[in-house]
């Protein structure tokens, strides 16, 4: 990979504006992303994890243009889109392209395969005359293995065939980084594997950068060389998809991990406590202090930002450390929380 990153996102934060319940009442701000930065490199994977409300899907659109931003920046190739107006966007639709999570309902119902997939090429690409779009459509058609399919409607086809559809839609262009919002979350695990294996072939053929965004950890694990972990808007932790899934920082990461179906028995579970918190109304401090199992006074008082926490490792706790440069602190079970909660005295 290249060591200079194609995106750029820095403290990026983004509100929905809610109406009120009547007429005369006041709007309600709900801040679905808050202070977030990343960067992706060429050819890289990374993966944004997180339960539902988290802010995945927001942060999806704003990376497209299909969302406002309140602060902070997108800068591909030194222009902040995040800056641009919508009829700016234009010169710049094709480097960013998207694969949605219900395949049938991203095609047009009344376009067969072939001319969906030539849609964007028609808007995008006026260099290209009919033929070249033709051979275009083809070539992609056939690489995804629709190759016979071109002249079926989204509703003759599986849904795993739409999908397939999709992803030759969005590589038409082609495009220099790929997002893809729950891509598989509607196919049944069979083709859920078929279609990743696509996805990991053409990344690697293309040179793509892609955001995979995913509740589904294993799949996360499979496809992604590195994670960013959400809750409530916020990033929670952010490191190498292998140094994360072996030695997870951060408490709500291990309560994930512990909640996917086989996880290793010996992990500390983290157990979550609660309920997910209102985003109208996230609580102070560090948003996820009302349901760990560590969150003490200080967790309500401050908020923590993220932290080195180890090699390529970044984590927003307040009791999270670095072995290598507190090792001898006092350490919660695999040495990644310093500080446990205090035994409840007996009634």
């Amino acid at each position: 990979m290249s060591n200079r990153p194609i995106l750029s996102v820095r403290r990026l934060t983004i509100d929905h504006t809610l109406a009120g319940a009547w007429p005369w009442s006041h709007a309600a701000l709900l801040r679905a992303v808050d202070d977030l930065h990343f960067d992706l490199y060429p050819g890289e994977a990374l993966g944004i994890v997180g339960e539902s409300g988290c802010g995945k899907s927001t942060l999806a659109r704003a990376l497209l243009g299909l969302q406002r931003t309140v602060a902070g920046g997108i800068v591909l190739d030194g222009h902040d889109l995040a800056r641009l107006e919508e009829n700016s966007w234009r010169a710049h639709r094709r480097d960013i392209q998207m694969v949605f999570q219900d395949p049938v309902a991203s095609l047009d119902p009344r376009m067969t395969i072939a001319e969906s997939v030539e849609e964007p090429l028609t808007a995008l690409c006026p260099e290209l005359d009919a033929s070249a779009r033709t051979a275009r459509v083809t070539q992609l058609l056939e690489r995804v293995g629709m190759g016979e399919l071109g002249d079926r409607f989204p509703h003759e086809l599986s849904g795993g065939q739409c999908q397939r559809a999709g992803i030759a839609r969005a590589l038409s262009v082609k495009p220099r980084v790929l997002i893809c919002d729950e891509p598989v979350s509607a196919l049944d695990t069979a083709v859920q594997a078929q279609v990743l294996e696509l996805l990991a072939e053409l990344q690697r053929e293309q040179d793509l950068a892609l955001v995979f965004i995913s509740h589904d950890l294993a799949v996360v694990q499979r496809l992604c060389r590195r994670v960013l972990v959400m809750y409530l808007g916020r990033v929670m932790e952010q490191a190498t998809a292998a140094e994360l899934f072996a030695r997870p920082r951060h408490p709500y990461t291990r309560a994930l991990l512990a909640s996917v179906p086989g996880a290793e028995p010996g992990r500390d579970p983290m157990p979550l406590e609660g309920d997910v918190p209102s985003a109208l109304h996230p609580p102070s401090g560090c948003v996820f202090r009302t349901r760990c199992p560590i969150a003490d006074d200080l967790c309500a008082r401050e908020e923590p930002h993220l932290r080195k926490v180890g090699e390529g490792s970044f984590a927003a706790c307040h009791f999270v450390q670095d072995p290598s440069v507190n090792g001898d602190a006092p350490a919660l079970r695999e040495g990644t929380v310093s500080k446990k909660r205090p035994a409840q005295s007996p009634a």
